[in-house]
């Protein structure tokens, strides 16, 4: 498998530690975003995308984080040191969702996006910079090709398939009420139909 994109999204100076979001592709084909660039004690380093681990409470059976003093449903206070420690003492509060499963994997990834986020810091220098990150994630954009796609391979790989028609005109609804003295208007049901179309007849 073969690193074939990384792109970054720098962060402002004000962010202490986190220094940038990333994403990465693999072979033209896979893509994994959320990565964050992180400062550590020993350097930069890269974290894979993650999601708050969270446990039940006793009383309720309510989910809530690791952190969470108090139970979101019921109220009742919630042990503080639940949490499980790694080795050097540290809560365990996140489990990555997609992460490398050997160290020469992770340093392959990692040195990747250690280059790329160098590379994107001196091209932020440049006017006119612009990060190639969002316009990766222009969201709109890149849902209307994805429907686009899966409607042609659908098309190209059924025959039971139609295409929806056009409706017809239907006319503006008459807000005239019925007076005390006449009948509400009979209303067509499916079994009235003599045609078999749902709702022909209605208008």
């Amino acid at each position: 498998m073969e690193i074939t994109e990384v792109r970054i999204k720098l962060m402002e100076d004000n962010n202490e530690r986190l220094l940038a979001f990333c994403s990465i592709t693999f072979d033209d084909a896979f893509v994994i975003r959320d990565l964050k660039i992180i400062e550590g004690a020993k350097g930069s380093f890269v974290a894979m995308p993650s999601r708050k681990l969270t446990d039940r409470c006793q009383q309720c059976g309510c989910k809530n984080h690791l952190r969470a003093r108090y139970c979101n449903q019921c109220g009742q206070k919630l042990d503080e040191d639940r949490a499980t420690r790694d080795a050097d003492g540290r809560a365990k509060l996140h489990a990555d969702i997609a992460h490398p499963i050997n160290s020469a994997c992770r340093e392959v990834v990692q040195s990747a996006i250690i280059k790329a986020y160098q590379e994107e810091r001196e091209r932020s220098k440049q006017p006119g910079y612009v990060s190639s990150y969002d316009d990766m994630d222009d969201g709109p954009e890149s849902y209307s090709n994805l429907i686009g796609d899966l409607n042609a391979t659908k098309r190209a790989h059924s025959d039971g398939y139609r295409a929806h028609g056009a409706h017809s005109s239907r006319g503006a609804h008459s807000m005239r009420q019925p007076s005390e003295h006449e009948s509400p208007a009979p209303v067509a049901s499916r079994e009235d139909d003599p045609t078999g179309q749902f709702g022909a007849g209605i208008l």
